[in-house]
């Protein structure tokens, strides 16, 4: 079984699946996908495509010169989505373990919130 991956990598295999995007471009659909609970800083983000294009996840779609500026896009692999597939059943049975243990606590009369 592969190692679970960390939710920076996660969350930017997740925003290239659909289509190329540049580095601001998958800061503001991680944004937008986790409903404003993730916020990726710039370090984390480009620490994040770097480990990822190294582990062939990802790599370099094209460039563009915008106001002067390169911008860099990425896309998402054959291999990336075959382990952002993997990560997101991973991820969908521990939702579902924890799922199974709170429906056992209700039906015990359990109080979610209780200590």
């Amino acid at each position: 079984m592969a190692e679970p991956m960390r939710d920076p990598s996660f969350w930017v295999l997740t925003a290239l699946a659909p289509e190329p995007r540049h580095g601001y471009g998958v800061i503001r659909e991680v944004d937008r996908l986790s409903g404003g609970q993730v916020t990726l800083q710039a370090g984390t983000l480009y620490a994040a495509l770097d480990r990822l294009t190294a582990l062939g996840l990802i790599e370099a779609d094209h460039e563009e010169t915008v106001d002067g500026r390169p911008r860099r896009y990425y896309r998402l692999t054959s291999d990336g989505a075959a382990a952002l597939d993997a990560e997101t059943e991973r991820r969908r049975a521990a939702v579902a373990a924890a799922t199974a243990q709170l429906s056992a606590r209700r039906r015990l009369g359990l109080n979610l919130g209780a200590s």
